[in-house]
C-alpha cells in the first residue's frame, strides 16, 4: 500500500500514474477487475478522483469499462506505447518550427525554468515531478505555434501519461531524459525556425527509439 495522498490539486494524475505503475509491474495483471471503493479508501479520497482517473485510463486503454461489471485492466502492449512518438514527432518538428520567431522572451525564460525544474527532480528521483515540468516544457513551445489546432491534438495524445509509461517501461535514467531538451532550448533561444524543427522532431524520435530499444531488449530477456 502507497499510503494517503497529499497533493489535492493533483489527485487524478497521482491516483491515475499510481494504478498505471501497478500495471505495469504486474501488481494488477490482465483482466483484473479494479474497484474504485477499493482505491479510494487505500487513497484516502473520495470516489471522485478515482472516477476521473479511470475515465483518463480508459481513453488511454489501460482499463475497460462495463456497466455493471466495474473496470478492468486490458492487455497493453508495447507496440501500442510506441506507436505515438512518429506522430508526437511530426507535430512537434511544426511547433518547433512555427514557435521559434514568436516565442515571448517570458516564454523562453519559462522554458528554461522548465528544464531547471526538470534537473531537480531528477536530483531527487521524483519522476512524477519531472514528467510535469517535461511536459509543460513541450506546451509552451506547441502553444508559442499559435496553431489551435495543432495544440488541441498534440493535447489529445495525453503526452504526460504516455511519456509516464515510456519510462516506467524503459526504465530510463531522469537526467538524460532532461538533458534532451538542452538542444531543443537553445534552438529556439536562437530563434532558427529549420534548426529548431529539426531539433523537436530529433528528441522526440531519440526518445522513442530508446524506448522501443529498451522495451525489445527486456521481451527478450
Amino acid at each position: 500500500m502507497d499510503g494517503p495522498l497529499r497533493r489535492t490539486g493533483v489527485l487524478r494524475d497521482e491516483i491515475k500514474d499510481r494504478i498505471v505503475e501497478r500495471i505495469l509491474d504486474g501488481t494488477y495483471g490482465p483482466g483484473d477487475r479494479i474497484k474504485e471503493s477499493l482505491l479510494a479508501a487505500e487513497f484516502g479520497v473520495s470516489q471522485a478522483p478515482v472516477r476521473e482517473a479511470f475515465r483518463d485510463l480508459e481513453a488511454m486503454r489501460f482499463i475497460e469499462s462495463q456497466p455493471h461489471k466495474g473496470a478492468r485492466v486490458r492487455e497493453v502492449t508495447a507496440e501500442e506505447l510506441v506507436q505515438i512518438y512518429p506522430v508526437r514527432a511530426a507535430l512537434e518538428e511544426v511547433a518547433g518550427r512555427e514557435a521559434a520567431t514568436r516565442l515571448t522572451e517570458d516564454q523562453l525564460g519559462a522554458l528554461a525554468e522548465e528544464l531547471a525544474g526538470m534537473r531537480r527532480a531528477a536530483d531527487g528521483d521524483d519522476l512524477h515531478a519531472l514528467l510535469v515540468h517535461d511536459t509543460r516544457f513541450h506546451e509552451i513551445i506547441v502553444e508559442a505555434s499559435g496553431n489551435q489546432v495543432l495544440l488541441e491534438v498534440w493535447r489529445s495524445l495525453r503526452v504526460e501519461a504516455r511519456t509516464l509509461v515510456s519510462v516506467l517501461r524503459s526504465h530510463s535514467d531522469l537526467h538524460a531524459i532532461a538533458e534532451l531538451h538542452r538542444p531543443v532550448l537553445q534552438a529556439v533561444q536562437f530563434r532558427d525556425p529549420d534548426l529548431a524543427g529539426k531539433e523537436m522532431r530529433a528528441h522526440i524520435e531519440f526518445f522513442g527509439a530508446s524506448v522501443v530499444g529498451r522495451m525489445g531488449a527486456a521481451r527478450d530477456q
